[in-house]
């Protein structure tokens, strides 16, 4: 399983907190990449409750992650 920004962002409107199924079924619905799917089912709890992607993908970057500042802008 492999995950990148790309694919991690069509989970974004994702229906949170969601389950395996409801996340499969979502990104079928939403046009989204075999990929997406293809990690989506390797996930190894079928009964588990996601709260979010950092719940799929543990090292997906957060907004602290980048060197932006907004206030200057």
């Amino acid at each position: 399983m492999y995950w990148t920004l790309e694919l991690a962002s069509y989970l974004e409107d994702a229906p949170w907190p969601a389950s395996k199924d409801e996340l499969i079924d979502f990104a079928i619905r939403c046009g989204a990449p075999i990929e997406v799917i293809e990690n989506l089912q390797e996930l190894e709890e079928e009964e588990e409750i996601y709260e979010g992607i950092e719940d799929i993908w543990p090292d997906y970057p957060t907004k602290e992650d980048f060197l932006f500042n907004e206030d200057e802008y």
